[in-house]
């Protein structure tokens, strides 16, 4: 079996402090998400992703780690994690954890030693220093910060960091190494090796605790010299080593990576793509600049769009290119995650995210659904800066990350401490949307996802095994699945029509304001079905 049970699988993104606070405290936690299983199972999805919930500071939401093998207090202990994921087993869902591994925080204990040493490690340092004053640094470099961080001492020089001064990079080597810059270690130096041994123990240690897997973040930052031009191969062949050992360990385990593995002829290491959000191909279709616009993005209409404005082109070519090495290869596709804006942001209603989900669902990929998007919570706009959620002065993530909305009690029942002590605000509108008001009712929101998902699982044509062909890639957008059915969606306002072979004998299997017509199917504005060919 290996990992071809992700190829029909739906992913549940959790951002553990915002789904369910089962202790009061205002910060979501692992019982919460135990006692909300039957809810999680009731959707129809066959795994979650928690965004990391390692022990940490919190000076990035999770993303600055202090202890990869113990479960941050306030979420619970390791032994809620390992309940969690048996109880969820037991519903015929995995949980995938998400592994920060190009840098730590300074609270961890290998950054606290080798801040206190004289010197470098004679086993090797796990992070990169510098004694001499740095011009040019290395790393992900945020607009007027440098990349070279003062030593906090007594060690004396500097310490590359990757984002915040508090993530300090660990050390995978150099590809390029050079005697002027001794601080370059090479790809195969102890330091390096040390945090290539200690990865793999943080994967076995949580894979024999029963994980099904890991999404990985900055999957190919690990060697910081690497570019694309270099086609990042360092980097992919440390993950490549990992997944040549979990065939053997660990079959079943799944990597997913922060963005598209680079092509370098060899096998994958990674079990997916993974279409981010803030780039293109994903952004061409659903964002409407909800969260703010990061230096490399264009605003402009998405496909998915009331306008009816946008174009697939750029979707459409990034799939051809995902699959240009091979073809089966899986791509993850989100509806929206904790980095960006949700799914409904802008203006965009209710009403126009039935042809969305349809699409997320249908198209062959393996969808991953952002928590409270399946009642269609909005993103909310002007959020305070709550654990490094602004990091770009005009790109606020708070307002994907707010409570979970599960009924019209007091913090919209999603914990019972004071309002103001809640992670994040909660939605103030009085109409906002909640599980409780959409739970059996025809027509919502959920009731929508549950059903189309309940299809998808009943359709093999529908999922992620059969092939994907373009029928028509404009308005309405129309594609044939297994040669089996054809899913058509037509995301403007505005009515579409299809007139193309297959809507001829084409029969309606499910949707809302589509029908067969006269040889050609006929959709209203925001309309969508799927039909038997």
């Amino acid at each position: 079996m290996g990992t071809d049970w992700l190829t029909d699988a739906v992913i549940y993104e959790i951002y553990p402090q915002s789904f369910a606070d089962s202790n009061g405290d205002g910060i979501g936690d692992l019982r919460g998400v135990i006692d909300r299983l039957d809810y999680i199972a009731s959707l129809g999805v066959d795994a979650i992703w928690f965004n990391p919930c390692f022990a940490s500071p919190f000076r990035d939401a999770g993303y600055d780690v202090a202890d990869y093998v113990s479960i941050a207090p306030r979420y619970g202990s390791n032994a809620d994690l390992v309940e969690l994921v048996a109880n969820a087993r037991e519903r015929g869902i995995r949980v995938i954890l998400d592994l920060v591994v190009g840098h730590t925080s300074t609270d961890h204990a290998w950054f606290q030693e080798e801040r206190a040493a004289a010197g470098p490690n004679p086993l090797g340092d796990r992070y990169i220093w510098r004694t001499d004053e740095p011009s040019v640094g290395w790393g992900i470099d945020l607009p007027g910060i440098p990349a070279w961080v003062p030593s906090p001492g007594p060690r004396p020089g500097w310490y590359l960091k990757n984002f915040y001064d508090s993530q300090p990079a660990l050390n995978f080597g150099w590809v390029r190494t050079d005697p002027e810059q001794p601080w370059r270690d090479g790809v195969d130096s102890l330091g390096p090796q040390r945090n290539r041994a200690a990865l793999r123990e943080i994967i076995d240690f949580w894979l024999s605790r029963g994980v099904a897997g890991f999404r990985v973040d900055m999957a190919f930052s690990l060697i910081k010299d690497e570019g694309l031009v270099d086609g990042q191969r360092a980097s992919v062949e440390i993950w490549r080593e990992i997944r040549e050992w979990l065939d053997v360990a660990y079959p079943e385990a799944v990597l997913l990576p922060e963005g598209d593995e680079p092509r370098t002829g060899a096998p994958f290491a990674f079990s997916a793509d993974f279409a981010l959000v803030i780039f293109g191909a994903h952004a061409s279709l659903f964002d409407n600049q909800g969260a703010g616009t990061l230096p490399w993005q264009t605003p402009g209409e998405p496909f998915f769009g009331a306008a009816g404005a946008g174009s697939t082109a750029t979707f459409l070519q990034a799939w051809a290119r995902w699959h240009t090495d091979d073809p089966a290869r899986r791509v993850v596709l989100a509806s929206a995650d904790h980095d960006f804006s949700r799914l409904r942001c802008g203006d965009r209603t209710p009403e126009q995210l039935g042809a969305a989900f349809t699409f997320l669902f249908t198209w062959g990929t393996i969808p991953s659904l952002y928590y409270g998007d399946e009642i269609g919570m909005r993103y909310l706009p002007g959020m305070p800066n709550v654990e490094g959620a602004v990091c770009n002065p005009g790109y606020n993530r708070a307002g994907c990350r707010t409570p979970m909305q599960w009924d019209d009690g007091p913090n919209a029942g999603f914990s019972s401490a004071p309002a103001d002590a809640l992670y994040l605000p909660v939605d103030p509108a009085t109409d906002r949307p909640t599980v409780a008001a959409q739970d059996g009712v025809a027509g919502s929101t959920l009731s929508l996802v549950r059903s189309l998902l309940a299809l998808r699982r009943a359709t093999p044509a529908l999922q992620g095994h059969a092939p994907t062909r373009v029928v028509h890639p404009g308005y309405p957008l129309a594609y044939a699945r297994g040669e089996t059915h054809l899913v058509v969606v037509n995301p403007r306002r505005e009515p579409a029509l299809l007139s193309a072979p297959e809507a001829q004998a084409a029969q309606f299997v499910w949707g809302s304001g589509a029908e067969v017509r006269d040889g050609a199917i006929a959709l209203d504005g925001f309309g969508y079905g799927i039909f038997a060919i």
